[in-house]
């Protein structure tokens, strides 16, 4: 039987399929013709993965639109605005809202590595290549500078603002699903108007989420928490450097052995613990096994590593075979192709 995926952008692939992605950086300080450019080139594949369990399991336009008001009202304003450009319809004004979306689950390691000497976020997100937008956006909706590897059009898998507060998530290996906001929405929120990591710590701990995540922030002055929040329990947040896919203990056991998420959180919490740790060393890890993962066939493949530096403003994001350079003051727009699968990764 042939082993295939099929995903929210609506194509099957084979397994011995070699696949690609897209990769865009786009500079856009007030959302208008780019973004929505991008809404128009990925809505019939949002409009299919929000449709996915039936209409009638999506809540309706005022239950979104309330859940905003009510727990991230400064973000209305965007949101109005995003829902105008991709054209008032209610089901896209729905899906932008982020709340009770379908479920997803990622994999994912993070961690920061914050003394005299470094302070730098780094990630790898491990994910089914079909399911990425491959969008690095540059924006300034709020008066304050973000960028970010987006998802779900506006939302965020990581990034970091002119604050120098940066932010990643994590699956994070539970199967609960419940009433609240998918993550990236709740990093966007945290980018537009939070400037410290105490300050993303108090939405964190208020603000719903539909999903188990593990949030990793760190801010310019090297405070770092690790947040694991879910829809059925308080947060947790607590000084942890690292994460991967588990929480506060093992509940998924076929998904935790899948994406080995013990043996890469022991890989991090050995090299940010090691006082001869530089970033050199710490990035050059998540390069290689155990972090760096190829299993792209089952959606478990490593589709990009970041590295932030929030004292430089500096972002740069890598592939085995080609890295691009940004910052708040330089954010060239270009597009290029990564490969996967069988074969090496490459550029195209």
């Amino acid at each position: 039987m042939k082993n295939t995926a099929m995903g929210r952008y609506g194509r099957e692939w084979g397994a011995d399929e070699v696949k690609h992605l897209v990769f865009r950086t786009v500079h856009e300080p007030e959302a208008g013709e780019k973004w929505q450019s991008l809404f128009e080139l990925h809505w019939s594949a949002y409009e299919r993965w929000f449709l996915s369990e039936g209409e009638r399991e999506r809540p309706g336009y005022l239950a979104g639109f309330n859940a905003l008001r009510r727990h991230m009202p400064e973000l209305l304003p965007t949101y109005e605005r995003l829902c105008a450009l991709a054209g008032g319809g209610d089901l896209s004004s729905r899906m932008l809202s982020l709340y009770r979306p379908p479920a997803y689950i990622t994999g994912c390691s993070q961690a920061v590595l914050a003394n005299g000497n470094s302070n730098v976020l780094v990630r790898n997100y491990d994910y089914p290549t079909e399911l990425c937008e491959g969008t690095i956006l540059s924006s300034c909706w709020n008066g304050r500078q973000v960028i970010a590897m987006t998802d779900c059009l506006w939302g965020v898998l990581d990034g970091m603002n002119d604050s120098g507060l940066a932010v990643s998530l994590a699956f994070g290996g539970r199967t609960v699903v419940g009433e609240g906001f998918g993550a990236p929405i709740i990093l966007r929120y945290i980018l537009e108007f939070c400037d410290t990591t105490p300050e993303a710590a108090e939405v964190l701990a208020r603000v719903p989420t539909h999903m188990a995540y593990n949030i990793t922030v760190n801010d310019a002055q090297g405070r770092y928490v690790t947040a694991m929040i879910a829809p059925d329990r308080k947060a947790t947040i607590k000084r942890v450097p690292v994460a991967t896919n588990h929480q506060k203990k093992i509940e998924w056991y076929a998904h935790a052995l899948a994406s080995e998420t013990l043996i890469r959180e022991r890989q991090l919490s050995i090299l940010v613990d090691d006082d001869a740790t530089t970033e050199e060393r710490l990035i050059s890890a998540f390069f290689a096994p155990p972090l760096y993962r190829t299993d792209h066939r089952r959606g478990l493949g490593t589709v990009y590593t970041s590295v932030y530096r929030p004292l430089q403003g500096r972002v740069q994001f890598h592939w085995p075979e080609h890295e691009v350079n940004l910052s708040f003051a330089h954010f060239p727009e270009t597009s290029f192709t990564i490969h996967y699968g069988l074969r090496q990764h490459g550029a195209g």
